[in-house]
Protein backbone atom coordinates (compact mmCIF):
# COMPACT_ATOMS: atom_id res chain seq x y z
CA UNK A 1 0.00 0.00 0.00
CA UNK A 2 1.33 3.47 -0.75
CA UNK A 3 2.76 5.61 2.06
CA UNK A 4 2.99 2.53 4.26
CA UNK A 5 5.96 1.03 2.58
CA UNK A 6 6.29 -2.70 3.10
CA UNK A 7 9.53 -4.16 4.39
CA UNK A 8 10.77 -5.34 1.00
CA UNK A 9 10.49 -1.84 -0.48
CA UNK A 10 11.72 0.21 2.49
CA UNK A 11 15.24 0.35 1.07
CA UNK A 12 14.15 2.39 -1.93
CA UNK A 13 11.00 4.29 -1.07
CA UNK A 14 11.05 4.95 2.68
CA UNK A 15 10.01 8.52 3.58
CA UNK A 16 11.20 9.85 6.90
CA UNK A 17 10.26 12.79 9.07
CA UNK A 18 12.91 14.95 10.58
CA UNK A 19 12.43 13.75 14.14
CA UNK A 20 16.12 13.96 14.90
CA UNK A 21 18.27 11.85 17.23
CA UNK A 22 19.76 12.63 20.60
CA UNK A 23 23.08 11.16 19.59
CA UNK A 24 24.48 11.40 16.07
CA UNK A 25 27.29 9.23 14.69
CA UNK A 26 30.31 10.96 13.17
CA UNK A 27 33.26 9.86 11.13
CA UNK A 28 35.53 9.39 14.13
CA UNK A 29 35.64 6.09 15.94
CA UNK A 30 34.30 6.41 19.47
CA UNK A 31 35.91 4.20 22.06
CA UNK A 32 33.63 2.69 24.66
CA UNK A 33 34.80 1.30 27.95
CA UNK A 34 32.83 -1.67 29.16
CA UNK A 35 30.94 -0.81 32.33
CA UNK A 36 30.02 -3.71 34.58
CA UNK A 37 26.43 -4.13 35.58
CA UNK A 38 27.55 -4.07 39.21
CA UNK A 39 28.83 -0.55 38.71
CA UNK A 40 25.60 0.46 36.95
CA UNK A 41 23.46 -0.91 39.73
CA UNK A 42 25.49 0.64 42.52
CA UNK A 43 25.28 4.02 40.88
CA UNK A 44 21.51 3.96 40.45
CA UNK A 45 20.12 2.60 43.68
CA UNK A 46 16.45 3.32 44.11
CA UNK A 47 14.38 2.52 47.18
CA UNK A 48 10.70 1.78 46.80
CA UNK A 49 8.39 1.07 49.69
CA UNK A 50 5.15 -0.82 49.14
CA UNK A 51 2.35 0.44 51.35
CA UNK A 52 -0.93 -1.32 52.01
CA UNK A 53 -4.04 -0.59 54.02
CA UNK A 54 -5.60 -3.24 56.22
CA UNK A 55 -9.16 -4.17 55.29
CA UNK A 56 -10.09 -5.56 58.71
CA UNK A 57 -9.91 -4.23 62.24
CA UNK A 58 -9.08 -7.67 63.63
CA UNK A 59 -5.81 -8.02 61.76
CA UNK A 60 -2.92 -8.45 64.16
CA UNK A 61 0.78 -8.11 63.69
CA UNK A 62 2.66 -11.36 64.24
CA UNK A 63 6.06 -12.78 63.63
CA UNK A 64 6.42 -14.81 60.45
CA UNK A 65 6.78 -18.56 60.74
CA UNK A 66 10.32 -19.47 61.62
CA UNK A 67 10.62 -21.76 58.63
CA UNK A 68 9.49 -19.12 56.09
CA UNK A 69 12.21 -18.38 53.58
CA UNK A 70 11.69 -15.95 50.74
CA UNK A 71 13.22 -17.09 47.50
CA UNK A 72 16.05 -14.74 46.85
CA UNK A 73 17.06 -13.27 43.51
CA UNK A 74 20.20 -11.54 42.36
CA UNK A 75 18.62 -9.83 39.38
CA UNK A 76 15.66 -9.77 37.05
CA UNK A 77 15.53 -8.73 33.41
CA UNK A 78 14.00 -5.34 32.73
CA UNK A 79 10.26 -5.44 31.89
CA UNK A 80 9.84 -8.95 33.32
CA UNK A 81 6.38 -9.59 34.77
CA UNK A 82 6.90 -11.15 38.19
CA UNK A 83 4.35 -11.44 40.99
CA UNK A 84 5.48 -11.26 44.59
CA UNK A 85 3.90 -14.62 45.39
CA UNK A 86 6.67 -16.33 43.44
CA UNK A 87 8.94 -15.72 46.44
CA UNK A 88 6.85 -17.72 48.93
CA UNK A 89 8.17 -21.08 50.05
CA UNK A 90 5.80 -21.72 52.97
CA UNK A 91 2.42 -23.07 51.78
CA UNK A 92 0.49 -21.65 54.75
CA UNK A 93 1.63 -18.13 53.98
CA UNK A 94 -0.31 -15.99 51.54
CA UNK A 95 0.51 -12.78 49.74
CA UNK A 96 -1.77 -10.08 51.13
CA UNK A 97 -2.34 -8.44 47.75
CA UNK A 98 -2.11 -10.99 44.98
CA UNK A 99 -2.22 -8.37 42.24
CA UNK A 100 0.99 -6.57 43.19
CA UNK A 101 3.78 -7.04 40.69
CA UNK A 102 7.48 -6.53 41.00
CA UNK A 103 8.54 -3.17 39.58
CA UNK A 104 10.87 -3.90 36.65
CA UNK A 105 10.26 -0.78 34.57
CA UNK A 106 13.68 0.77 35.25
CA UNK A 107 17.13 -0.66 35.77
CA UNK A 108 18.58 -0.31 39.26
CA UNK A 109 18.49 -1.87 42.72
CA UNK A 110 15.17 -1.91 44.58
CA UNK A 111 14.09 -2.71 48.13
CA UNK A 112 10.45 -3.43 48.83
CA UNK A 113 8.49 -4.56 51.89
CA UNK A 114 6.09 -7.34 50.92
CA UNK A 115 2.96 -7.83 53.09
CA UNK A 116 1.93 -11.43 53.86
CA UNK A 117 -0.81 -13.04 55.93
CA UNK A 118 -0.37 -16.03 58.26
CA UNK A 119 -2.71 -17.58 60.84
CA UNK A 120 -5.03 -14.55 60.84
CA UNK A 121 -2.24 -12.03 61.19
CA UNK A 122 0.04 -10.18 58.85
CA UNK A 123 3.74 -9.48 58.58
CA UNK A 124 6.17 -8.02 56.08
CA UNK A 125 9.41 -9.27 54.65
CA UNK A 126 11.89 -7.11 52.79
CA UNK A 127 13.11 -8.06 49.35
CA UNK A 128 16.05 -6.48 47.58
CA UNK A 129 16.45 -7.12 43.88
CA UNK A 130 18.30 -5.71 40.90
CA UNK A 131 16.72 -4.90 37.55
CA UNK A 132 19.20 -5.33 34.72
CA UNK A 133 19.18 -5.15 30.94
CA UNK A 134 21.20 -7.92 29.31
CA UNK A 135 19.54 -7.79 25.88
CA UNK A 136 21.62 -6.46 22.99
CA UNK A 137 20.10 -3.98 20.51
CA UNK A 138 18.20 -5.35 17.52
CA UNK A 139 19.41 -4.52 14.01
CA UNK A 140 16.42 -3.72 11.82
CA UNK A 141 18.12 -2.34 8.72
CA UNK A 142 21.70 -3.49 8.21
CA UNK A 143 22.12 -1.30 5.14
CA UNK A 144 19.39 -2.02 2.60
CA UNK A 145 20.22 0.96 0.36
CA UNK A 146 23.89 1.83 0.98
CA UNK A 147 24.30 4.38 -1.83
CA UNK A 148 25.58 7.80 -0.75
CA UNK A 149 25.71 10.78 -3.11
CA UNK A 150 29.25 12.06 -3.55
CA UNK A 151 29.97 15.48 -2.07
CA UNK A 152 27.31 15.37 0.64
CA UNK A 153 27.68 14.95 4.38
CA UNK A 154 27.72 11.34 5.55
CA UNK A 155 25.83 10.07 8.59
CA UNK A 156 25.55 6.32 9.06
CA UNK A 157 22.23 6.79 10.89
CA UNK A 158 20.67 7.56 7.49
CA UNK A 159 21.55 4.11 6.14
CA UNK A 160 20.83 1.73 8.99
CA UNK A 161 18.05 1.09 11.50
CA UNK A 162 18.19 -0.34 14.99
CA UNK A 163 16.26 -0.52 18.25
CA UNK A 164 16.81 -1.55 21.84
CA UNK A 165 14.40 -3.24 24.19
CA UNK A 166 14.97 -0.57 26.86
CA UNK A 167 17.24 2.27 25.72
CA UNK A 168 15.52 4.93 23.61
CA UNK A 169 18.82 6.28 22.29
CA UNK A 170 21.42 3.52 21.76
CA UNK A 171 24.77 4.73 20.38
CA UNK A 172 25.90 3.98 16.83
CA UNK A 173 29.63 3.91 16.07
CA UNK A 174 31.67 2.38 13.29
CA UNK A 175 35.21 1.41 12.37
CA UNK A 176 36.60 1.85 8.90
CA UNK A 177 37.13 4.91 6.72
CA UNK A 178 34.79 6.59 4.26
CA UNK A 179 35.51 9.61 2.05
CA UNK A 180 32.13 11.08 1.08
CA UNK A 181 33.86 13.28 -1.51
CA UNK A 182 35.36 10.41 -3.48
CA UNK A 183 33.42 7.82 -5.48
CA UNK A 184 34.11 4.29 -4.28
CA UNK A 185 33.04 1.43 -2.03
CA UNK A 186 33.90 1.64 1.66
CA UNK A 187 33.62 -1.39 3.98
CA UNK A 188 32.64 -0.54 7.55
CA UNK A 189 31.88 -2.37 10.77
CA UNK A 190 29.00 -0.80 12.65
CA UNK A 191 28.31 -1.24 16.35
CA UNK A 192 25.22 -0.29 18.35
CA UNK A 193 25.60 -0.08 22.14
CA UNK A 194 22.84 0.50 24.68
CA UNK A 195 23.19 2.31 28.01
CA UNK A 196 23.71 -1.00 29.85
CA UNK A 197 26.77 -1.85 27.76
CA UNK A 198 25.11 -4.46 25.52
CA UNK A 199 26.20 -4.19 21.90
CA UNK A 200 25.61 -5.65 18.44
CA UNK A 201 28.02 -5.36 15.51
CA UNK A 202 27.77 -6.10 11.80
CA UNK A 203 29.60 -5.42 8.53
CA UNK A 204 28.30 -3.32 5.65
CA UNK A 205 29.63 -1.46 2.62
CA UNK A 206 28.70 2.12 1.74
CA UNK A 207 28.90 3.00 -1.95
CA UNK A 208 29.70 6.66 -2.68
CA UNK A 209 28.18 7.29 -6.12
CA UNK A 210 27.65 10.14 -8.57
CA UNK A 211 23.87 9.64 -8.53
CA UNK A 212 21.78 7.57 -6.15
CA UNK A 213 19.62 5.24 -8.28
CA UNK A 214 15.91 5.63 -7.90
CA UNK A 215 13.96 2.71 -6.59
CA UNK A 216 12.08 0.76 -9.22
CA UNK A 217 9.38 -1.82 -8.59
CA UNK A 218 9.99 -4.52 -11.17
CA UNK A 219 7.50 -6.97 -9.71
CA UNK A 220 5.28 -8.44 -12.45
CA UNK A 221 1.62 -7.55 -12.18
CA UNK A 222 -0.60 -10.41 -11.06
CA UNK A 223 -4.16 -10.69 -12.31
CA UNK A 224 -6.75 -10.81 -9.56
CA UNK A 225 -8.39 -13.84 -11.13
CA UNK A 226 -5.08 -15.75 -11.00
CA UNK A 227 -4.59 -14.60 -7.40
CA UNK A 228 -7.98 -16.02 -6.41
CA UNK A 229 -7.32 -19.20 -8.33
CA UNK A 230 -3.97 -19.72 -6.62
CA UNK A 231 -5.27 -19.25 -3.09
CA UNK A 232 -8.90 -20.33 -3.18
CA UNK A 233 -10.11 -22.75 -0.52
CA UNK A 234 -12.42 -23.13 2.42
CA UNK A 235 -12.80 -20.27 4.90
CA UNK A 236 -11.14 -17.74 2.62
CA UNK A 237 -12.28 -14.63 0.85
CA UNK A 238 -10.39 -12.00 -1.07
CA UNK A 239 -9.96 -8.25 -0.80
CA UNK A 240 -7.79 -5.25 -1.65
CA UNK A 241 -6.50 -2.14 0.11
CA UNK A 242 -6.57 1.26 -1.54
CA UNK A 243 -5.60 4.90 -1.06
CA UNK A 244 -5.29 8.05 -3.15
CA UNK A 245 -2.72 6.21 -5.28
CA UNK A 246 -5.46 4.11 -6.87
CA UNK A 247 -7.49 7.31 -7.57
CA UNK A 248 -10.92 6.60 -9.12
CA UNK A 249 -11.93 3.01 -8.46
CA UNK A 250 -14.83 1.26 -10.17
CA UNK A 251 -16.02 -0.79 -7.21
CA UNK A 252 -18.70 -2.58 -9.15
CA UNK A 253 -16.00 -3.97 -11.44
CA UNK A 254 -13.84 -4.78 -8.42
CA UNK A 255 -16.73 -6.66 -6.82
CA UNK A 256 -17.47 -8.56 -10.02
CA UNK A 257 -13.82 -9.62 -10.19
CA UNK A 258 -14.27 -11.57 -6.97
CA UNK A 259 -13.35 -9.00 -4.32
CA UNK A 260 -15.37 -9.17 -1.09
CA UNK A 261 -13.78 -6.51 1.10
CA UNK A 262 -11.64 -3.40 0.89
CA UNK A 263 -9.34 -1.73 3.42
CA UNK A 264 -9.36 2.02 2.73
CA UNK A 265 -6.73 4.48 3.89
CA UNK A 266 -8.48 7.10 6.00
CA UNK A 267 -5.39 9.27 6.35
CA UNK A 268 -1.82 9.54 7.52
CA UNK A 269 0.37 11.38 9.99
CA UNK A 270 3.82 12.86 9.51
CA UNK A 271 3.93 16.29 11.13
CA UNK A 272 0.14 16.59 11.10
CA UNK A 273 -2.91 14.44 10.51
CA UNK A 274 -3.99 14.48 6.86
CA UNK A 275 -7.17 13.02 5.36
CA UNK A 276 -6.66 10.82 2.30
CA UNK A 277 -8.04 12.76 -0.69
CA UNK A 278 -10.10 9.78 -1.86
CA UNK A 279 -11.23 8.44 1.52
CA UNK A 280 -14.81 9.70 1.45
CA UNK A 281 -15.28 8.73 -2.19
CA UNK A 282 -13.82 5.27 -1.58
CA UNK A 283 -15.97 4.72 1.49
CA UNK A 284 -19.17 5.75 -0.27
CA UNK A 285 -18.56 3.86 -3.51
CA UNK A 286 -17.26 0.65 -1.93
CA UNK A 287 -20.29 0.56 0.37
CA UNK A 288 -22.66 1.19 -2.55
CA UNK A 289 -21.10 -1.77 -4.39
CA UNK A 290 -21.85 -4.04 -1.42
CA UNK A 291 -18.24 -4.57 -0.30
CA UNK A 292 -17.31 -4.96 3.35
CA UNK A 293 -15.17 -2.04 4.43
CA UNK A 294 -12.36 -1.41 6.93
CA UNK A 295 -9.84 1.41 7.16
CA UNK A 296 -6.15 1.86 7.87
CA UNK A 297 -4.17 4.80 9.20
CA UNK A 298 -0.46 5.33 8.48
CA UNK A 299 1.36 7.09 11.30
CA UNK A 300 4.87 8.06 12.35
CA UNK A 301 3.83 9.32 15.79
CA UNK A 302 5.98 8.25 18.72
CA UNK A 303 3.69 9.25 21.59
CA UNK A 304 0.81 7.56 23.38
CA UNK A 305 -1.21 10.77 23.51
CA UNK A 306 -0.66 11.28 19.79
CA UNK A 307 -1.97 7.91 18.68
CA UNK A 308 -4.96 8.19 20.99
CA UNK A 309 -5.74 11.48 19.28
CA UNK A 310 -5.37 9.73 15.90
CA UNK A 311 -7.88 7.07 16.94
CA UNK A 312 -10.43 9.71 17.94
CA UNK A 313 -9.80 11.57 14.68
CA UNK A 314 -10.48 8.37 12.71
CA UNK A 315 -13.78 7.94 14.53
CA UNK A 316 -14.68 11.53 13.66
CA UNK A 317 -14.04 10.89 9.97
CA UNK A 318 -16.19 7.76 10.07
CA UNK A 319 -18.95 9.81 11.73
CA UNK A 320 -20.86 6.83 13.04
CA UNK A 321 -20.33 4.63 9.98
CA UNK A 322 -20.49 0.98 10.96
CA UNK A 323 -17.43 -0.82 9.60
CA UNK A 324 -17.56 -4.51 8.76
CA UNK A 325 -13.76 -4.80 8.95
CA UNK A 326 -11.25 -3.48 11.52
CA UNK A 327 -9.29 -0.23 11.82
CA UNK A 328 -5.62 -0.94 11.08
CA UNK A 329 -2.65 0.61 12.87
CA UNK A 330 0.12 1.07 10.31
CA UNK A 331 3.57 2.11 11.64
CA UNK A 332 6.38 1.32 9.23
CA UNK A 333 9.27 3.77 9.66
CA UNK A 334 11.69 1.08 10.77
CA UNK A 335 14.46 1.78 8.24
CA UNK A 336 15.83 4.51 10.56
CA UNK A 337 13.81 3.65 13.66
CA UNK A 338 16.37 5.19 16.05
CA UNK A 339 15.48 8.68 14.81
CA UNK A 340 12.10 8.43 16.53
CA UNK A 341 13.52 8.16 20.06
CA UNK A 342 11.70 4.99 21.08
CA UNK A 343 12.57 1.65 22.57
CA UNK A 344 10.93 -1.56 21.40
CA UNK A 345 8.81 -1.43 24.56
CA UNK A 346 7.72 2.11 23.69
CA UNK A 347 6.35 1.30 20.25
CA UNK A 348 4.43 -1.67 21.61
CA UNK A 349 2.91 0.57 24.28
CA UNK A 350 1.97 3.07 21.60
CA UNK A 351 0.14 0.46 19.53
CA UNK A 352 -1.66 -0.87 22.60
CA UNK A 353 -2.84 2.68 23.40
CA UNK A 354 -4.15 3.08 19.85
CA UNK A 355 -5.98 -0.24 20.03
CA UNK A 356 -7.50 0.70 23.37
CA UNK A 357 -8.71 4.07 22.08
CA UNK A 358 -10.14 2.58 18.89
CA UNK A 359 -12.18 0.16 20.99
CA UNK A 360 -13.44 3.04 23.11
CA UNK A 361 -14.61 4.66 19.87
CA UNK A 362 -16.63 1.54 19.01
CA UNK A 363 -14.35 -0.04 16.42
CA UNK A 364 -12.12 -3.12 16.23
CA UNK A 365 -8.34 -2.58 15.92
CA UNK A 366 -5.95 -4.68 13.87
CA UNK A 367 -2.15 -4.57 13.71
CA UNK A 368 -0.69 -4.28 10.21
CA UNK A 369 2.95 -5.32 9.85
CA UNK A 370 5.39 -7.38 7.84
CA UNK A 371 6.75 -10.75 8.90
CA UNK A 372 10.13 -9.30 9.86
CA UNK A 373 8.71 -6.78 12.31
CA UNK A 374 6.10 -9.14 13.68
CA UNK A 375 8.98 -11.44 14.61
CA UNK A 376 11.40 -8.81 15.89
CA UNK A 377 9.53 -5.70 17.05
CA UNK A 378 5.97 -6.50 18.08
CA UNK A 379 5.76 -8.46 21.33
CA UNK A 380 3.40 -11.33 22.04
CA UNK A 381 1.02 -9.16 24.04
CA UNK A 382 0.61 -6.68 21.18
CA UNK A 383 -0.08 -9.54 18.78
CA UNK A 384 -2.68 -11.03 21.12
CA UNK A 385 -4.83 -8.00 22.00
CA UNK A 386 -6.25 -7.70 18.48
CA UNK A 387 -6.10 -9.47 15.10
CA UNK A 388 -2.98 -9.28 12.93
CA UNK A 389 -2.86 -8.24 9.28
CA UNK A 390 0.29 -9.84 7.88
CA UNK A 391 2.21 -8.29 4.98
CA UNK A 392 4.46 -10.85 3.30
CA UNK A 393 4.92 -10.78 -0.48
CA UNK A 394 5.72 -14.40 -1.18
CA UNK A 395 3.89 -17.29 -2.80
CA UNK A 396 3.59 -19.13 0.52
CA UNK A 397 4.22 -17.39 3.83
CA UNK A 398 6.26 -19.13 6.50
CA UNK A 399 5.16 -16.76 9.25
CA UNK A 400 4.21 -18.99 12.17
CA UNK A 401 2.22 -16.52 14.27
CA UNK A 402 -1.52 -15.96 14.19
CA UNK A 403 -3.00 -13.66 11.53
CA UNK A 404 -6.51 -13.02 10.26
CA UNK A 405 -5.62 -11.27 6.99
CA UNK A 406 -2.65 -11.82 4.70
CA UNK A 407 -1.52 -9.12 2.29
CA UNK A 408 0.19 -11.42 -0.18
CA UNK A 409 0.99 -9.11 -3.09
CA UNK A 410 1.42 -5.42 -3.88
CA UNK A 411 1.30 -5.95 -7.65
CA UNK A 412 -2.32 -6.77 -8.26
CA UNK A 413 -4.06 -6.11 -11.57
CA UNK A 414 -7.81 -5.97 -11.06
CA UNK A 415 -10.62 -4.69 -13.29
CA UNK A 416 -11.78 -1.26 -12.19
CA UNK A 417 -8.35 -0.02 -11.06
CA UNK A 418 -5.73 1.39 -13.44
CA UNK A 419 -2.70 0.95 -11.16
CA UNK A 420 -1.11 -1.72 -9.01
CA UNK A 421 -3.11 -2.65 -5.94
CA UNK A 422 -2.40 -4.68 -2.83
CA UNK A 423 -4.23 -8.01 -2.74
CA UNK A 424 -5.41 -9.60 0.50
CA UNK A 425 -6.78 -12.88 1.82
CA UNK A 426 -9.06 -13.02 4.84
CA UNK A 427 -9.30 -16.27 6.80
CA UNK A 428 -12.90 -16.55 7.86
CA UNK A 429 -12.13 -19.04 10.65
CA UNK A 430 -9.95 -16.38 12.31
CA UNK A 431 -11.84 -13.87 14.41
CA UNK A 432 -11.56 -10.15 13.65
CA UNK A 433 -13.79 -9.15 16.56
Amino acid sequence: MKLKYVFSLLASICVLTACGSKKEADNNLKTYESVSKTTILQSSVTTTKLTTTSTTTTTKKIDPPTDLILKGMDSVEVYSEINFDTFITEKNVDLKDGSVMLNTSETGVYEVDIPYTYNGGEFTKSLTYAVVDTTAPTIINSGWDPNHKVGTDFNLNNYVGFADNFDKYPDLTYTGTIDPDTVGSYPLTATVTDNSGNSTSWDLTINVVEEVPKGVDNSPRVSYSDFIQNYQGENKRFGIDVSVWQSDVDYNAVRDAGCSFVMIRVGYYYSEITLDDYFKQNLENATAAGLDVGVYFYTTDNTIDGVREHARWIAEQLNGYKLQMPVAFDWEEFANFQKYGMSIKDINDIYEAFADEIRKCGYIPILYSSKNFLNNIWNEHSKSIAPVWLAHFVDSTDYTGEYAIWQASSSGNIPGINSNVDMDIQYMDKSIS
